[in-house]
């Protein structure tokens, strides 16, 4: 996911003064003038041949002026702006941990330290470390994928934006909550912003789909399908189980959380997190798409589904998207403007942007955990 209008580089350092003893230093993006003495002058004022201080005409700002004048060199710098790359590289860091753990633990985190005898940490990594790397790889791979689509294309167009920001979460089924870069979206134009905000569900989708066929490929579904949850399935794993045919499968079932496998859940989170960007809101990728497709009148759709997803959330009593709206609402539904939201999109990218609304349709499994009762 990125997120427009965000400050993601640390600002240019400040212009330093002259000190004592110290040469002025030139400041980033700063006009630099230099004057230098002409031959007939004395500290840099023209003097007559009796010494007299002669006014001349003030010199242009740019080039320099022949004879006895002032000499002037201008010189236009840009701004040199560093992207911080020890947060990103920790966060990535306690991510891959975060989500080994999850894999190692069964995707119950927390029942290692409260369950009553709980299995040593050596124990679960000799009998799960392999299922822990593989759920490690596959996930952080999607994710990343995802996030390098929207940072190549933002490098691509030259526009300032950051490096992706893992969020570790090791306490829930899943162990992470994504990845996020800032850019700054204000310097896009309409098929600049469409460009980027695609690239990413794209790119991550293009790792996603073989590994979740792997996953239900090696699904065992004669297992006793029991535990604390069953993950809702999205449309797109349905119509693929009806295809691949794993041992066991009837239309219809859900898969339990003892039938799970690595390679599945690593697909399962990277559809939950692709349909997630792609809704019509906000700054998600989903808002850049249909803001570039509809312009302003995007604005009503986002409105318009945050209520259906309010009224959702009330019916099924599924709390746990509550924070996820109060996110969106504090963020704001509406769109910004783009740099120029006149650039006409194409054939090509409006029939792609129509048919990449669609994504969430296809992705998105609104229950996420059915718990038995």
């Amino acid at each position: 996911m990125d997120q427009s209008n965000t400050p993601e580089m640390e600002p240019t350092e400040p212009a330093m003064g002259m000190r004592d003893g110290e040469p002025l230093q030139d400041s980033p993006g700063d006009q630099v003038v230099r004057a230098s003495e002409s031959e007939g002058s004395e500290g840099g004022v023209p003097r007559d041949g009796s010494g007299a201080a002669v006014r001349t005409s003030p010199p242009p700002p740019i080039g320099s002026v022949a004879g006895d004048a002032l000499e002037l060199s201008v010189e236009f710098r840009r701004p040199v702006r560093r992207r911080r790359v020890w947060l990103p590289v920790i966060l990535f860091v306690a991510t891959c941990l975060s989500t080994f753990w999850v894999g190692v633990s069964g995707w119950l985190p927390w029942i290692p330290f409260v369950s009553p005898g709980p299995p040593s940490l050596r124990r679960l990594l000799v009998t799960n470390g392999l299922d822990g790397l593989i759920y490690m790889v596959c996930l952080v791979g999607i994710l990343l994928m995802h996030e390098m689509g929207h940072f190549l294309a933002t490098l691509r167009y030259r526009i300032p934006a950051s490096l992706p920001y893992f969020i570790p979460l090791p306490i829930s089924p899943i162990g992470t909550m994504g990845a996020v870069i800032g850019m700054d979206g204000l310097r896009a134009n309409r098929r600049e912003l469409f460009d980027i905000g695609l690239a990413g569900p794209l790119a991550g989708l293009l790792v996603a789909v073989p590994i979740m066929c792997v996953g239900i490929a090696r699904l065992d579904l004669t297992r006793m399908a029991y535990g604390p949850f069953a993950v809702d399935l999205p449309l797109f794993v349905r119509i693929a189980l009806q295809v691949i045919q794993p041992p066991g499968y009837e239309p219809g079932r859900l898969i339990h959380f003892h039938q799970l496998n690595p390679y599945f859940m690593a697909g399962w989170v990277g559809f939950l997190v692709t349909g997630l960007n792609m809704l019509p809101v906000s700054q998600l990728d989903g808002g850049h798409v249909v803001y570039t497709l509809f312009g302003k009148r995007a604005h009503w759709v986002a409105r318009g589904f945050i209520l259906l997803a309010i009224g959702f959330v009330v019916i099924s009593q599924q709390w746990n998207w509550i924070l996820m709206i109060a996110l969106v609402l504090f963020i704001g539904t509406d769109h910004p403007p783009t740099r120029d939201d006149q650039m006409p999109l194409g054939r090509v990218r409006m029939v792609i942007g129509c048919l990449a609304i669609l994504i969430p349709v296809f992705c998105f499994a609104p229950w996420l955990f059915v718990f038995p009762r």
